[in-house]
């Protein structure tokens, strides 16, 4: 009798040293920054998933080119633990639309992001949709880099961040690569990954529309969030709670 009870409190010890090992394999989040931000745009974001037991990874865009953005993107995967949810924001998502194809990314998710098709352009999405007030400030300086004047950034970009917050972030921003909007997927991940879409319904950069219509293209779960196109710093909870979800998912 007695050696039966240590045999099953050996086999309940085992199974919680099981468990304990499966928690440690959770899922990693990588995360893909928008142009004109980096990769501590994320700041805020990060501690919310890390505290829900995810591994997470932001990367650092280096905005010269798709092809440079999705290599970064691709490196990040290629050294994350486990499964990967991987997350874009805003131009972020077309590099997650590119780099999603890798066999060790099993979700997506938008954040008022661009969702192109294969062969599309972040150019070829605009051109589809009305301007926006922020997206007419985006200009080019003399070696073809986009960025915005901080007060434009500060009113357009970031309206709902606290304004002392908003115009730190306007004097680190981080410019793009004029020509990196010209370039075109040529893989689409939500072709064959579930996705999720968080369309920034006060967004000044974006029109809010293209945000629909891109969701519902790619038949991804959508949750409309009443924020700017800064919403991974002024909602973060929201944005983390829909990462959440995903990973939940894919868990199951």
């Amino acid at each position: 009798m007695r050696r039966k009870i240590l045999g099953t409190v050996a086999g309940a010890i085992l199974a919680l040293a099981a468990g304990l090992v499966s928690a440690a394999r959770a899922d990693t989040v990588v995360l893909v920054h928008a142009a004109l931000l980096d990769g501590s745009s994320w700041s805020k974001v990060i501690p919310i998933l890390q505290k829900a037991g995810l591994k997470v990874v932001a990367v650092q865009n280096p905005l010269t080119s798709l092809a440079d953005d999705v290599a970064a993107t691709r490196r990040a995967i290629a050294d994350a633990e486990g499964p990967v949810i991987l997350v874009g924001h805003s131009w972020g998502g077309s590099v997650i639309t590119q780099a999603g194809t890798d066999a060790k990314v099993k979700a997506l998710v938008y954040v008022a992001a661009t969702a192109p098709a294969q062969g599309q352009s972040v150019m070829d999405l605009l051109k589809t949709a009305p301007p926006t007030p922020g997206g007419a400030e985006i200009k080019p300086d003399a070696t073809g880099f986009l960025a915005m004047a901080p007060d434009a950034f500060v009113r357009d970009f970031a309206p709902d961040v606290p304004a002392a917050e908003a115009r730190v972030l306007a004097a680190a921003q981080a410019p793009i690569a004029a020509s990196a909007f010209g370039e075109k997927v040529t893989e689409a991940a939500w072709k064959t990954r579930p996705s999720w879409y968080i369309v920034a319904g006060d967004d000044r950069m974006m029109p809010v529309s293209l945000e629909q219509s891109m969701a519902a293209a790619i038949k991804a779960k959508t949750v409309t969030v009443p924020g700017s196109h800064a919403l991974i710093i002024s909602h973060p909870k929201e944005v983390a709670d829909v990462i959440v979800e995903a990973a939940k998912s894919m868990a199951k």
